[in-house]
């Protein structure tokens, strides 16, 4: 019994043990606290990389949200961990606004362009692969960034577009859909019976391959110009084969055209010359 007591009274001059401004005990108290919240802290990213891949969110947003999460959680372990040392929270809390602030200020455009970017990625406006048109500028997305969407345009040059200026703009996406309408505006001469320059139109249609049977092609006279007559054609294609549509489609409507003796016309101006003497 005599011995318990000596190894307890032991145990207690060691834990009360002077060091610095803290005892022994005290030091081991927050060791432990900290270990334990070094746990909690583990046992939340576990949580939230399966919360994440719940979600199915792009790898970037992904990414962005667990170091995020991480030093939110490290940040409250800390302030924890001082608070047991009895050091001024609210102190340490106002200092690390004020730092914040400070720092907010001066990345304000890049901070702009992160909060883009977490948008972006999570409204999902266009994937990498489709064609769009942002900022402006146009180009098939070859990354999408938290600052930056990397553009590369037709004649491959590699853009970097602030994703706050297209958040703030107006996107186009050109791949979202399957299907995508072809638009080709012609003019023929007044001398061209219009059915015959209809029928012209419809075999130049018949001979792109490409073009979509559904929706029906539209072929119809859409006005009266000064010097000619104005005609619309609408054909829908799949996404992919659109600008070969569109191309082989004017070649067509040139030979069509030719074949079926219709003058493509263009802007000119008739005179009439009056004989005064007769």
């Amino acid at each position: 019994m005599a011995r318990s007591y000596r190894i307890v009274d032991f145990f207690q001059k060691v834990i009360a043990i002077q060091i610095g401004t803290l005892t022994v005990g005290k030091i081991f108290t927050v060791l432990l606290l900290a270990l334990l919240c070094l746990i909690v802290v583990k046992a939340m990213m576990r949580l939230t990389e399966k919360m994440l891949q719940k979600l199915h969110v792009s790898a970037t947003l992904k990414g962005f949200v667990r170091s995020m999460a991480k030093v939110i959680y490290y940040f409250i372990g800390v302030l924890i961990v001082a608070d047991s040392l009895g050091i001024p929270v609210t102190s340490l809390l106002a200092v690390f606004s004020l730092a914040g602030l400070a720092f907010s200020l001066a990345i304000q455009g890049s901070l702009s362009n992160l909060a883009s970017g977490v948008t972006l990625l999570v409204t999902k406006p266009f994937e990498v692969g489709h064609f769009v048109e942002v900022g402006g500028i146009s180009g098939t997305v070859a990354a999408i960034g938290l600052i930056y969407t990397t553009l590369t345009t037709p004649d491959n040059k590699e853009i970097f577009v602030p994703n706050s200026d297209i958040s703030s703009g107006k996107i186009t996406n050109y791949s979202a859909q399957r299907e995508r309408r072809v638009d080709v505006v012609v003019t023929a001469a007044y001398e061209s019976p219009v059915a015959d320059v209809k029928d012209a139109l419809l075999q130049a249609v018949e001979k792109t391959e490409g073009v979509l049977t559904e929706p029906a092609p539209f072929i119809r006279l859409t006005d009266y110009k000064e010097s000619c007559i104005e005609y619309t054609v609408r054909v829908w294609a799949e996404n992919q084969n659109f600008w070969n549509v569109k191309f082989d489609l004017l070649e067509n409507i040139s030979v069509c055209f030719e074949k079926n003796g219709v003058e493509m016309t263009y802007n000119h101006l008739n005179v009439h010359m009056i004989d005064s003497k007769k």
